[in-house]
């Protein structure tokens, strides 16, 4: 008794448009499985070209060169005498479909094209691709340059299962897994075995839960192989694809691959014994539901995936199965935003980072992303990775890298810099900044910018004749916002200045990066300067939520051995605009009008939960009802969106940021909400109807559990 198999699935580093690189890390993943005994790889979706090309999936180069790329794999002596599962977009009868391609000693077996596309979040693939037909199969006419490789001219193409001598798998693809009525359901009640699952899914904070539970849930109940591959990296966008690929076996998982890490190529390979399935498919209705479940056509394939336990005598063991792993909330943004960073900052040939370090929690939380970074290039170098040895013996200037530590690192391509002014910044906040520059390694600059600020506020007062002044001097409200925006847009400049010319002050070459350093709730409130610091090149947490980073910086302050951070987490948040006098300080929650935390809430019901004024309004009626009374919440709620809508503007220029939150407003990619606004009276007049109803003590609405479908 026994067909045992080894199957290998991988995670791939592949960067948008790069097909050199793409092609050697496929390569490269294919020989692992081969050593490994493998007889079936399985590859993320879109490896060949990369997953996020958005509107370059519309050129017809990129068709072309994903098949020339397809040609250089299938005739590589390393990738013979193994089935291959490889994702690249195919143009058949004239439309564009996102593909499967499933090869065998030079030949193509058959295209799987995606049947449903994911449309949604960060994903526009109706954009780009046409959804294909369930079990439908059609001949495609290959283009020329595999029939000169092996004389082909055609195979099939669709929704095929495929039956080897001795086995039987098929393929779906991303988001069918996630779709209530994914393919896999019938695949199984048709017999397949092994079903396969290519993806492009990104990471988000607490999402890793959900992913593995549907994967689960794929053979809990019906039996089999289950597959998954998934790239991993920074594609060239705003998000960071998080690998974890899996192979399981009756609902357990036998095989998880790293959620973080800096390695592009990670195979994963199990031999399973296809004849433990039997047992989990025993069920009398499964049976029953089996032979109503829909027709597909078959295609045969002459080759052997299995070896009888009995020729090995014992040496070739089927896997046991293993615990899912996790990573907390707070290691997921020490981790992804880490790696998002490394990708980005090798990719681009820059020499580094630089963040203008306030003293406060956001620019904190930056500055302990980046020292991550650098903990994980370390651990890479001690465990060999020549990709990342070499990468951060470039940036590193040339030296031996083995011996260095994560603040030697941090040190070269790193620096922070505290931009204060006189009569704003504290002494605080000045210490805390170059407390945890020298905790970390990076090069501190700490400076004043009070004369660029009076120069500015000497220019544009005399060009209009006036001396404006701050509010705690007797100035209005637009002359001590437009002093506050002097300083803040000056930083901006000076953040710039010193990344182009830091380096070469050291004796050093190149540019850094300048980082961003805004956090997802205050760019939903808008409380942020248009063109200020917060705009940078790139933003770690721009998709993070306060309330997780200061989880974040406390779980920090003892993984990482960072004492100093405890410091921040007790400052009251504040952006030091304003001047400080013996009965004022400046303060972010105050001027916001709103807590973080209530950000938070209002950022969930308006993105995820898809809720406008009203829906709001009756939702936290419901939600807050021991602490406010409806009209509280109707303030809360008009104020929120009131700011919500005359600060829509300032998310067509944000800074690109890592993508970690389904609330995230960045309009460039996942909030495609209009930036300009009409205001919301009609939503207010309705309320203030119901209000008046409810305070009059007339028949109305009763607020209370369950009494509101929402």
């Amino acid at each position: 008794m026994g067909r045992l198999t080894t199957l290998a699935t991988c995670q791939l580093n592949q960067w948008a448009l790069d097909f050199d690189g793409n092609r050697d890390r496929i390569l490269e993943a294919i020989r692992k499985a081969k050593n490994a005994g493998a007889k079936l790889i399985l590859t993320p979706e879109l490896c060949v070209p990369g997953y996020g090309l958005l509107d370059h999936f519309l050129e017809l180069d990129v068709y072309d060169h994903s098949w020339e790329v397809v040609v250089e794999i299938l005739s590589h002596p390393d990738c013979q005498d193994i089935i291959i599962d490889l994702g690249l977009p195919v143009r058949h009868r004239g439309n564009p479909f996102n593909c499967r391609v499933i090869a065998l000693n030079k030949r193509i077996i058959a295209i799987r094209p995606k049947i449903w596309l994911c449309n949604d979040g960060n994903y526009r693939e109706m954009r780009y691709f046409t959804a294909w037909d369930q079990r439908r199969v059609e001949t495609h006419d290959l283009p020329p340059i595999i029939q000169q490789l092996n004389g082909q001219l055609e195979c099939p193409i669709g929704d095929i299962i495929f039956e080897t001598k001795d086995a039987i798998f098929t393929t779906e693809t991303c988001e069918e897994l996630w779709t209530p009525d994914s393919p896999h359901a019938n695949y199984s009640l048709m017999g397949v075995e092994i079903i396969l699952n290519s993806s492009g899914s990104h990471h988000e904070l607490r999402k890793l839960d959900t992913r593995i539970n549907l994967i689960r849930e794929a053979t809990a109940k019906s039996g089999g192989v289950y597959m998954y591959s998934n790239q991993r990296g920074c594609d060239g966008d705003r998000v960071y694809y998080d690998g974890c690929s899996m192979i399981l076996t009756n609902g357990q998982i036998v095989a998880q691959g790293s959620q973080f890490s800096l390695q592009d190529v990670e195979v994963l390979t199990s031999t399973i014994d296809l004849d433990d399935i039997w047992s989990s498919r025993s069920s009398r209705s499964r049976a029953a539901q089996s032979m109503k479940a829909p027709q597909y056509e078959r295609l045969k394939i002459d080759f052997a995936m299995t070896t009888a336990r009995s020729a090995h005598r014992g040496s070739y063991r089927a896997a046991e199965s293993i615990a899912a792993r996790y990573h907390k909330p707070e290691e997921e943004i020490a981790l992804g935003p880490a790696c998002w960073l490394w990708d980005y900052l090798r990719r681009s040939k820059q020499a580094g980072y630089l963040v203008p370090l306030s003293g406060g929690i956001d620019s904190c939380a930056t500055a302990t992303i980046v020292y991550s970074m650098c903990r994980l290039v370390i651990q890479e170098i001690k465990l060999g990775n020549q990709q990342v040895i070499e990468d951060a013996t470039r940036l590193y200037g040339g030296k031996d890298v083995t011996n260095m530590t994560a603040q030697d690192f941090c040190n070269k391509i790193f620096c922070t810099v505290y931009m204060g002014m006189k009569t704003q910044s504290s002494v605080e906040t000045r210490q805390r900044a170059k407390d945890l520059a020298a905790a970390i390694g990076a090069h501190h600059i700490d400076m004043n910018i009070d004369e660029m600020f009076a120069a500015t506020k000497s220019i544009v007062g005399a060009a209009l004749d006036i001396d404006p002044k701050f509010r705690v001097h007797g100035g209005s409200h637009a002359e001590n916002i437009a002093l506050q925006n002097f300083q803040s847009r000056s930083r901006m400049v000076v953040a710039y200045g010193l990344a182009q010319l830091v380096n070469f002050s050291r004796g050093n070459q190149g540019n850094f990066l300048v980082l961003g350093s805004a956090n997802v709730d205050e760019a939903l409130r808008g409380y942020l300067t248009k063109y200020d610091c917060s705009s940078a090149d790139v933003n770690p947490i721009g998709g993070i939520s306060k309330t997780d980073l200061k989880k974040f910086i406390a779980w920090a302050e003892h993984a990482f051995g960072l004492p100093v951070l405890h410091e921040f987490l007790d400052a009251v948040p504040t952006a030091e605009l304003e001047p400080i006098t013996k009965d004022y300080v400046q303060s972010d929650e105050a001027d916001m009008g709103m807590t973080y935390e209530q950000l938070s809430v209002y950022g969930y019901l308006r993105k995820v939960r898809k809720f406008g004024v009203y829906s709001m309004w009756q939702k936290l009626c419901v939600d807050w009802q021991d602490q406010h009374t409806p009209r509280e919440v109707y303030k809360k709620v008009r104020d929120f969106f009131f700011y919500y809508s005359i600060n829509r503007h300032k998310m067509t220029t944000i800074t690109p940021a890592y993508h970690a939150e389904q609330y995230a407003p960045d309009d460039n990619r996942y909030d495609l909400r209009p930036f300009l606004y009409p205001g919301f009276s009609y939503a207010h007049r309705k309320i203030e109807n119901e209000l008046k109803i409810m305070e009059e003590g007339e028949a109305g609405p009763v607020l209370g559990a369950g009494a509101i479908n929402v």
